[in-house]
């Protein structure tokens, strides 16, 4: 009871804190500007949306807040009168209660007294009778002190809704349909809002979290950022050299249990370790050569193959760890790209966008950051980010636009916890970056950094 009471104070202080002009006022925004991180520690993703903020709705949504605050108190008013009207009942209950344990306790007094000239029996069981009601007199002391709150209280709901539908009056009637369908039309704008989302800076690696101890010292591990929520299928690809066999898991918890749901067996060994799953196909460095190969999952056969001009290969432009890694096949939000470096760009890296079915070079950007310098390297938003180690001390180094054709220097440092990095790729639906770290599957978390620009802004 006395819970409710200060809950009620509390409403009460809560809304005429809310009601101060002081504490209304909104500065305009320019536009919304928004961090976006791939997941949280317990593997949910958070968004943080900062939107122009509008006063209208801020004072609609106030006086739709009283509405509710004054049915909450209608409702609490019927509620303390049934309660007010047990408690009364109860009261009378308890007072004649009162006076018959007092009668039997000054009988028991008297009996105790003389209990030598009692038999036994008779005794104890009046005894036990007397130890049962006991514990009621505490019991009425409350009812007293309730019934005290409840007075106070009802008296209290009263004034409160008597400043309630003061407030209100001064505030005016609103239309609600009106007020429900800006509510919509704002979902609605932020839902538009959310699918630009897609793309954004890097501006922080945090991890690792180690999926998975497993295989040798190289190899690759993905997910198909295409795949829809519900296919969470897993593909392993032990080693960067000699092997054709790649296994398939139904699920993370399928691939860490060791739960394999089906066997490849490719009609060629692969080169490196930097393949990828891109809409259901695996794209891969054909060994000995510049040919990238697009093997289907669901018919089991190749369905192109493209030779990479002038891209080197066989550790002729390798990343800084070796392992045949001169060919980079990568995907991002805007689509399929090769990162590899050609004689007639001095040994730098060359990026290629590639049509995703015929493996076709749609467009390419010459950069001048060394392939050999470079120790992993992945795609977000059509920006290449380059790391200038396998080791430990690595970090995002270098980047280079596709959309501006311009690059930076940057210094994105990241945990390299098993020492050895021989697989770094980004995955555009989980947004995390997969790892291969000294024989560790691995996921880094990534966070972004974006712009949204408004309609209204120029």
């Amino acid at each position: 009871m006395r819970a409710a009471a200060s809950i009620l104070n509390l409403l009460l202080l809560s809304l005429l804190a809310g009601l101060d002009p002081s504490k209304t006022q909104i500065s305009p925004k320019e536009g919304w500007q928004v961090y976006s991180s791939a997941q949280d520690p317990d593997g949910r993703c958070i968004c943080t949306v900062v939107a122009p903020e509008q006063n209208l709705c801020s004072r609609d949504a106030k006086s739709r807040q009283l509405r509710q605050l004054l049915e909450k108190v209608q409702n609490m008013s019927q509620s303390i009168e049934v309660l007010n009207l047990r408690t009364q009942r109860d009261f009378q209950y308890v007072l004649k209660m009162e006076t018959q344990m007092k009668g039997l306790k000054a009988k028991f007094r008297q009996i105790e007294d003389d209990r030598k000239t009692l038999m036994t029996k008779h005794f104890q069981e009046l005894k036990e009778k007397m130890d049962e009601l006991l514990p009621l007199i505490p019991v009425l002391e409350q009812y007293k002190t309730d019934a005290k709150l409840i007075t106070q209280f009802k008296e209290e709901i009263r004034n409160l809704s008597t400043v309630l539908t003061g407030i209100q009056e001064e505030i005016g009637a609103y239309d609600y349909d009106e007020l429900h369908q800006r509510v919509l039309s704002l979902e609605t704008r932020l839902r538009d809002c959310m699918k630009k989302l897609t793309c954004g800076k890097l501006m922080k690696i945090t991890g690792p979290i180690t999926v998975k101890i497993s295989g040798t010292r190289f190899g690759a591990w993905m997910t198909d950022p295409l795949a829809s929520e519900k296919n969470n299928r897993v593909w392993y690809m032990d080693s960067y050299t000699n092997n054709k066999i790649v296994r398939e898991y139904k699920s993370i918890a399928d691939f860490v249990s060791g739960a394999e749901s089906r066997t490849y067996n490719l009609p060629f060994k692969w080169a490196g370790t930097n393949h990828v799953v891109y809409n259901g196909s695996l794209y891969f460095n054909k060994y000995q050569s510049n040919i990238i190969i697009k093997y289907s999952f669901d018919t089991g056969r190749v369905l192109a193959q493209r030779s990479l001009e002038y891209a080197g290969f066989h550790n002729v432009y390798p990343y800084t760890w070796g392992g045949f890694s001169d060919i980079d096949l990568m995907a991002d939000e805007i689509g399929l790209w090769a990162v590899y470096a050609t004689n007639q760009n001095a040994g730098n890296i060359v990026i290629s966008q590639l049509n995703q079915d015929t493996l076709e070079v749609l467009k390419s950007w010459s950069t001048g950051y060394p392939k050999r310098s470079a120790g992993e390297s992945f795609m977000i938003c059509g920006t290449l980010y380059v790391t200038n180690s396998h080791l430990t001390g690595a970090k995002v180094y270098y980047s280079y636009s596709t959309k501006t054709s311009t690059y930076e220097y940057t210094d994105i440092p990241f945990h390299n916890q098993y020492f050895h990095i021989s697989m770094l790729d980004y995955n555009a639906r989980d947004r995390a970056l997969y790892a291969w770290n000294n024989g560790h599957q691995v996921l880094f978390n990534v966070t972004l950094f974006h712009v949204i620009k408004t309609e209204d802004d120029t």
